[in-house]
C-alpha cells in the first residue's frame, strides 16, 4: 500500500509541494483547502500530468477532511501569505486561528500522522500545532532550516562558481531575521567557506540569506516564495517516508538541547520513519551560542503573544 501525504492549503506552496511529491512518486497526495473547486481543479490537473511523468501517484483535491484520513504525513501550509512590507510576525494572530482549526481536524482524521508545519511565522506556528495536536515532539516538525540552508548554498555556489552539489550549509535558529547561518560549518567539497572568501563577503551572503524571503516578496509584490519552500518541505517528506536518517536543519521542540527548553528552534535533526529521530548537538562558539539564544528569545516573544 502506497504512503499517503495530505497537504492543507492548495495555494502556491501546497500545490507545488503536491507536484514535487507526485512527480517523485513518493506517495499518493490529498490536497485540501477551504475554497471550493481550487484543490479539486489543481489535484485533477496534476493527476492528468502523471501519465506524461510516467508516475502512478494518485492525486485528489477536496474540501473534506475525511478524505485526509490515515495520512502518514500532513503538511500544513494554510495561512495568509506575506505582502511587501510585512514581516512573518505580522501574520501571527490570523494564522494562529487558522492553525488551531486545521490541526484539530487533521489529528482527528490521522492520529498517527507526522505533521510538517510550513505556515508563518514558522516557529510560533509549529509551537501552536504541537500544543494543539498533543502529539509527541518527534511528530511535529517545522520546515525552515532546509529552505534557509538552500538559499545560503545557492548564494555560496554562485559566488564561488561551483556546483551546488559541492556546497553544504547550516542555518540554525528561528526562521526570520534572527536566523543563525554558520559559515564555519558551511563547506565546498569539505572545505569551509571561511577559507574560500573574505569575512566581509560571507557576512553579505549571510545577510542575503536572512532576507531571502523578503527579497522574493519584493519582486512578486502579491505573494511569497513557493518553489524553494515546497522543495524544502518535500526533502523532509522524502527523508521520513524512505527512512533515510538524513540530517537536516529543522524547527523542533527543544527540551534542554543547546541550553534551550520549551520552544521550537531550528537545529540539526536526523529524520527517519518516526519523524524526528535525533537532535544533533554541535559545539558552538560563544558568539554563535549567543545568536541562537537571541533567536530563541524572539520565538518566545511570539509564543507569548498567542499563549502557546
Amino acid at each position: 500500500m502506497r504512503k499517503k501525504v495530505s497537504i492543507v492549503g492548495a495555494g502556491n506552496v501546497g500545490a507545488t509541494a503536491a507536484h514535487w511529491i507526485a512527480s517523485k512518486e513518493l506517495a499518493d497526495v490529498v490536497l485540501i483547502d477551504i475554497i471550493e473547486g481550487v484543490p479539486q481543479g489543481k489535484g485533477l490537473d496534476l493527476l492528468e500530468a502523471m501519465p506524461i511523468e510516467k508516475r502512478d501517484s494518485h492525486v485528489i483535491g477536496t474540501n473534506d477532511y475525511a478524505d485526509t484520513a490515515n495520512s502518514d504525513i500532513v503538511i500544513i501550509t494554510a495561512g495568509l501569505p506575506r505582502k511587501p512590507g510585512m514581516s512573518r510576525d505580522d501574520l501571527l494572530a490570523t494564522n494562529y486561528k487558522i492553525m488551531s482549526d486545521v490541526v484539530g481536524k487533521v489529528v482527528a482524521n490521522s492520529p498517527n500522522c507526522i505533521l510538517i508545519i510550513v505556515s508563518n511565522p514558522l516557529d510560533a506556528m509549529a509551537q501552536a500545532a504541537y500544543r494543539q495536536s498533543k502529539l509527541p515532539r518527534e511528530r511535529v516538525i517545522g520546515m525552515a532550516g532546509v529552505l534557509d540552508s538552500a538559499r545560503f548554498r545557492t548564494f555560496i555556489a554562485e559566488e564561488l562558481k561551483v556546483s551546488v552539489e559541492n556546497v553544504t550549509a547550516f542555518v540554525l535558529g528561528g526562521h526570520g531575521d534572527t536566523m543563525v547561518p554558520l559559515p564555519r560549518y558551511s563547506t565546498v567539497a569539505g572545505i569551509p567557506i571561511t577559507e574560500l572568501m573574505s569575512a566581509e563577503r560571507i557576512e553579505q551572503l549571510v545577510q542575503r540569506t536572512r532576507d531571502g524571503g523578503a527579497e522574493i516578496v519584493k519582486y512578486l509584490k502579491s505573494g511569497s516564495a513557493y518553489y524553494a519552500p515546497s522543495a524544502a518541505t518535500v526533502e523532509m517528506v522524502e527523508a521520513i517516508l524512505k527512512d533515510k536518517k538524513k540530517i537536516l536543519p529543522c524547527a523542533v521542540y527543544l527540551e534542554g538541547e543547546y541550553g534551550i527548553s520549551g520552544y521550537y528552534v531550528g537545529v540539526p535533526c536526523k529524520l527517519g520513519s518516526k519523524g524526528l529521530e535525533q537532535i544533533v548537538e554541535i559545539k558552538l562558539t560563544a558568539e554563535e551560542d549567543a545568536a541562537l539564544k537571541k533567536s530563541a528569545a524572539a520565538v518566545k516573544e511570539l509564543c507569548a503573544v498567542i499563549g502557546v
